[in-house]
C-alpha cells in the first residue's frame, strides 16, 4: 500500500509517498481503508523536527492522526464489521509507520466511532484529534453552567470546537484570536464576546468583564501572557506542554493529554450528524501530493484543516 512517510526532518520536502506493507489487525484491532486523513500542526512538528525525534538512520516514520474511512478487516474481540463507515484517531507519539495518512491503517477499538451520518469523509476526518483535544480541554475546565471561560485561538480548529462545546455546556464564552472580527467564533461557534488578540488582550477582556473569567482554555500557546485574565482560584488549561504558565493566585494549571476515547468521539460524531458541530475544510490534496499539502500547512493562515484523499 501507499503511505505518506519521512526518513529525516527539516522541511516539507522530506515527505514522500512510499510503498509499505499493509498492516494486519490483531486482538481488538480494526483495519480501515482510508478515504480521507486530515493534516494537523502536530504532523508538521514531526516533519520539521525540534519537538519529536527524527527516525533512526535507515528507517522511516508514517504521518497522520485523523482518519475517516471504511472498516476493511477486523481482529478477534471487536464488534466492528467490514463495510462500516468510521472515524478514528491514529493515536500515539508519531514514532512509527502505521499512521493515518495511508491507504490503510490499523487502530484499536477504543479510538474508533461510527462516521457522522450525512457528512462526507473529507469533513468527517477533521473531527478526531482536534475534536477530542477540545472536548478533553473543556472537561478539564471543571466549570458549571453559567461560569465563564476565555478561549484563545478561537478561530482555529481546536479553539473553534472548544467554543462550540463550551457553549453546549452552558458556559459564557469570551473568544480571542488574531482575526479583527472573529466571525467564525461568534457567528458560527457561538461565542458570547469576541476580543481581538493583541498585547493588551487582558485589558480588552477586563473592559468587558472587569472581574475576569473563571477559566482560560489556551489553544494559542499564550501561556503566561494570558493567565492574568483568570480570577483568583480559577483554572488555566493549555493544550501544549511547552505553553504551561507558572501557577499564581491559587490558579489550577492543567494540561490536556489526548488518548483513545471512543465514547467522546461518538458524541462528537453524533453532534456533527445533527449539525451541532461545525466542520471546516481549508482544502484537499491527493495522497500523492502530500509534500505539497505539508508545504501549505506550514505556510499557515488556513481557515480549517487540509485533508489528504485516497480515492
Amino acid at each position: 500500500m501507499l503511505a505518506a512517510v519521512y526518513r529525516t526532518q527539516g522541511s516539507p520536502d522530506v515527505v514522500e509517498v512510499a510503498e509499505v506493507d499493509k498492516p494486519e489487525p490483531g486482538l481488538s484491532e480494526i483495519r480501515i481503508k482510508v478515504q480521507a486523513a486530515a493534516l494537523n500542526p502536530t504532523d508538521a512538528s514531526a516533519v520539521l523536527g525540534g519537538f519529536f525525534p527524527a527516525p533512526p538512520e535507515g528507517s522511516l516514520y508514517g504521518l497522520g492522526w485523523d482518519v475517516a474511512g471504511v472498516v476493511d478487516a477486523v481482529g478477534p474481540g471487536t464488534i466492528w464489521q467490514p463495510g462500516q463507515r468510521v472515524i478514528a484517531l491514529s493515536y500515539g507519539v508519531p514514532l512509527g509507520l502505521n499512521r493515518a495518512q495511508a491507504e490503510y491503517v490499523v487502530v484499536p477499538s477504543n479510538v474508533i466511532a461510527e462516521a457522522p451520518e450525512g457528512v462526507d469523509p473529507i469533513h468527517a476526518s477533521t473531527i478526531p484529534l482536534n475534536g477530542l483535544t477540545a472536548a478533553h480541554s473543556v472537561e478539564l475546565l471543571g466549570l458549571r453552567a453559567g461560569q465563564s471561560v476565555l478561549v484563545t485561538g478561537a478561530e482555529g480548529a481546536v479553539g473553534g470546537y472548544a467554543v462550540q462545546l463550551a457553549k453546549r455546556r452552558g458556559l459564557t464564552v469570551v473568544a480571542t484570536d488574531l482575526s479583527p472580527e472573529g466571525r467564525f467564533a461568534t457567528d458560527v461557534a457561538g461565542a458570547d464576546v469576541y476580543v481581538p488578540a493583541s498585547p493588551s488582550t487582558i485589558d480588552a477582556l477586563r473592559a468587558v468583564r472587569p472581574e475576569g473569567v473563571d477559566a482560560v482554555l489556551d489553544t494559542a500557546m499564550l501561556g503566561q501572557a494570558i493567565i492574568g485574565a483568570v480570577v483568583d482560584g480559577g483554572t488555566f488549561v493549555t493544550t501544549r506542554l511547552d505553553a504551561l504558565p507558572q501557577a499564581e493566585r491559587n490558579i489550577r494549571v492543567r494540561l490536556t493529554q489526548v488518548g483513545g476515547d471512543a465514547a467522546t468521539l461518538t458524541t462528537l460524531s453524533d453532534m456533527a450528524s445533527s449539525g451541532e458541530l461545525a466542520l471546516r475544510v481549508a482544502g484537499t490534496y491527493p495522497l500523492q501530493a502530500a509534500a505539497e499539502a505539508y508545504a501549505r500547512l506550514i505556510e499557515g493562515g488556513l481557515q480549517g484543516r487540509l485533508v489528504l484523499t485516497m480515492d
